[in-house]
């Protein structure tokens, strides 16, 4: 697949996830086998402003490119001076946010709410493509609500504005991450403009994401929650696309191997503090579904000690054991 002059190996996309997809857990993703890899959202607002933890958040590894920067907004103008930002930053992609559901984002009339603003959107399109000479693409949800399904609307708008792919979750603003996704939205979005489309909803295992494009006719997948403690689902997905055997799932060892090696990266990308304290998030899912699991989430949430942390894993690895 190629987007714009980006070629991506592999159809399957790391989705951004605020306080998840970070640098080092996006390095993690594309060593398992994702094609891309998106960042938390940016605020093109405080990148203008120059705020020291925001402009941080646009450092990128050569081990993750390509790399997608995904911005938020809704002033045409500042999203276009941040995309500069951005692309001079060394993004491969600059993604813009019209999903994030969160009453703080919405309220400033950002993320979902410009489901509501098909004008204002092609707006943001076209100067965020004006400015900028790397491929520009969107995320989307299909709508505000279940009455305001506009995602095929401004899917056209985007294709008409020069936007490169566009990314559908198949969940309005008003289902925040509950419900079911709806699959049926990104087919018809699919029909409705010559682009790419990566669909985006309820995939958490090789199968789901076989059956999403075999659906809806999509060009590829996003993958978000699924991959939270789970980036192997990226080799799974790789191996059944190529119609290969599916990797079976981790041992407990090899997971509990990976979540040293996330809290050393981020340690080493964040400090130690901050690291310990992010990792707390990511242990989490590396344990969902795991016998004694909230045990073993208390202990660590409460350690601020890199080596403690380590010591609770092999203290929990004999615990499965047993």
């Amino acid at each position: 697949m190629e987007l714009g002059k980006v070629k991506i190996a592999v159809p399957f996309a790391l989705a951004p996830m605020a306080g998840v997809t970070d640098l080092p857990f996006r390095v993690i993703c594309r060593e398992m086998g994702a094609g891309l890899v998106v960042s938390e959202m940016v605020s093109a607002k405080a990148l203008l402003f120059k705020n020291v933890k925001t402009r941080a958040m646009l450092q990128i590894a050569p081990a993750e490119k390509p790399v997608a920067i995904q911005l938020f907004g809704s002033v045409p103008q500042e999203l276009a001076a941040a995309a500069k930002i951005v692309e001079a930053a060394g993004a491969d992609i600059i993604d813009f946010n019209m999903g994030c559901p969160v009453n703080k984002i919405v309220a400033n009339g950002e993320g979902s709410a410009l489901m509501r603003k098909p004008e204002l959107a092609y707006e943001i399109f076209k100067a965020m493509v004006e400015a900028v000479h790397i491929p520009v693409t969107v995320k989307m949800r299909s709508g505000w609500d279940e009455t305001e399904i506009t995602a095929p609307q401004i899917a056209q708008l985007a294709q008409k504005a020069g936007i490169t792919a566009v990314t559908v979750h198949g969940r309005t603003r008003g289902q925040f991450y509950s419900g079911k996704a709806d699959w049926q939205i990104i087919k018809t979005v699919k029909k409705n403009v010559d682009m790419p489309v990566f669909g985006n909803g309820d995939v958490f295992t090789a199968a789901d994401g076989l059956k999403l494009m075999s659906t809806t006719g999509c060009d590829g997948i996003m993958v978000g929650r699924g991959a939270e403690g789970n980036p192997w689902i990226f080799a799974q997905l790789k191996a059944a696309w190529e119609g290969k055997t599916i990797p079976p799932t981790v041992s407990i060892k090899i997971r509990f191997a990976m979540m040293e090696r996330h809290l050393k990266d981020l340690m080493a990308f964040k400090g130690e503090k901050i690291g310990i304290q992010e990792m707390r998030h990511h242990a989490a899912a590396y344990l969902k579904g795991l016998p004694h699991a909230a045990e073993y989430k208390n202990k660590i949430n409460k350690t601020i000690d890199p080596d403690e942390f380590k010591k609770l894993l092999q203290e929990y690895e004999q615990v499965l054991k047993s």
